[in-house]
């Protein structure tokens, strides 16, 4: 996804198009929310140096910044906030009610370094603000405020949040110098730091956030079939199809040789490559794979498509219905309403979350120890899968690319398990 570099450019398109955004942001959540009720009655130059930022270019993102007050939470909004939100999953359906409150509260960042790399945090926010750009229109689901809004969080909060990361950014970057949005006083200033407890309705006593973590993992594979790789990853022909002929079945079904010479589907699939059927299974577990082909050449395969089969959470990999026709891509790819309109995205600045009722584009801050010492990462959410939706008490780290799972255990074990605290950065 292209990354635009003129910033006055991106500020009047932004500001242009907020005002529209945000109306359409609260007409869609009061849409979803009334359809929940009528189906469901019951329903982060020194860093230390705290460098003022550009004046100028707070005032094109904040006319009130200068003013210190005016920085605080828009009382209008807060008080208007409902405070019960209806929480729903990826097929839009309700499944209860929560408080906002019980979920978000004020929060604080330590007084700690927040940790990450300045240029590929830059991608991953371009490329999510652009999704907002140019994708609102055909995927209006990122234009739910989703449970934020009970503590009036908007869509166009979202989008100043991210606006605002990425000009400091580009003029820290531009002066060569370590960002301002590593200084815990500059995050705290500038930023509402709204503090995340952990929802789970199977396990009511967790309220830290369990932090999984995924990667790219590279395999070898195969363009024709070998007695090795002989499991086939195979492409819909045309995925803007009407026909929706996959979506009648299983990974059992696929597996089982229907889109094989003599099966009952043949001729309606590409076969891009083959794989191990262990490289297969983290293939449709990560979404993404790095296939090392013979003659030395690589291809990274990304998740198009899928049945429609819900992913079944604690059921074995092999036994799970859901499958995943592929497409090949020229990077990581994260959430996208389709394979052509995905957010390129770079490990180690990246979540996969509830883009549903969390909110895409959200920029997360996770506090935890390591030597005993507090460490602060920060990233974006700009991922989902079939594991978050929905989810309120889980994010998944995107840790790298790594060549075996024994690799990856081994650099995961710096990172936690639990996070000690989570907390959602939006601009003041």
């Amino acid at each position: 996804m292209g990354i635009i570099s003129n910033q006055k450019f991106r500020l009047t398109i932004s500001l242009a198009t907020l005002s529209c955004m945000g109306v359409a942001s609260i007409y869609l959540y009061n849409k979803n929310q009334n359809i929940s009720l009528q189906h469901n009655p019951i329903h982060q130059q020194n860093i230390l140096s705290n460098q003022p930022i550009n004046l100028h270019l707070l005032s094109q993102l904040r006319t009130d910044n200068q003013n210190q007050s005016k920085n605080l939470p828009d009382i209008k909004k807060l008080v208007s906030a409902p405070k019960s939100y209806p929480v729903i999953d990826e097929l839009l359906r309700y499944k209860f009610n929560i408080n906002g409150s019980k979920v978000f509260q004020t929060g604080k960042l330590p007084k700690s370094k927040v940790n990450f790399n300045q240029s590929d945090l830059l991608v991953v926010l371009n490329n999510t603000r652009d999704y907002f750009r140019n994708h609102s229109q055909a995927d209006p689901d990122v234009m739910r405020p989703g449970i934020l809004a009970t503590k009036g969080v908007t869509v166009e909060d979202t989008l100043k949040t991210l606006d605002f990361m990425i000009a400091v950014l580009e003029e820290d970057i531009a002066n060569k110098r370590i960002t301002r949005l590593q200084d815990p006083n500059f995050i705290n200033q500038h930023f509402r730091v709204i503090k995340w407890t952990a929802h789970n309705p199977k396990r009511t006593r967790q309220r830290n956030l369990r932090i999984t973590k995924y990667a790219v993992f590279t395999h070898p594979g195969s363009r024709t079939k070998t007695s090795t790789f002989n499991i086939p990853v195979y492409s819909l022909k045309n995925s803007e199809s009407t026909d929706k002929f996959y979506k009648k079945y299983t990974k059992q079904d696929v597996l089982s040789g229907i889109y094989e010479a003599g099966g009952e589907e043949f001729g309606k699939v590409n076969t891009l490559v083959y794989l191990t059927r262990q490289g297969f299974e983290e293939a449709l577990m990560q979404g993404t794979i790095l296939i090392n082909f013979p003659d030395k050449t690589q291809a990274f395969f990304n998740v198009d498509k899928n049945n429609g089969m819900p992913y079944v959470r604690g059921l074995a990999a092999r036994s799970q219905k859901r499958y995943w026709y592929f497409k090949q891509v020229e990077s990581i790819k994260g959430y996208g309403h389709s394979i052509d309109a995905k957010i390129s995205i770079k490990p180690g600045v990246t979540f996969a979350g509830d883009v549903l009722n969390v909110g895409l584009g959200k920029v997360v801050v996770m506090e935890y120890l390591r030597g005993g010492k507090k460490q602060l990462r920060l990233g974006v959410i700009a991922d989902t899968g079939g594991a978050f939706l929905p989810n309120l008490y889980q994010l998944d780290f995107l840790a790298g690319i790594f060549k075996s799972q024994k690799d990856f255990r081994q650099y995961i074990r710096q990172l936690p398990t639990y996070a000690q605290s989570t907390y959602i950065l939006v601009k003041k």
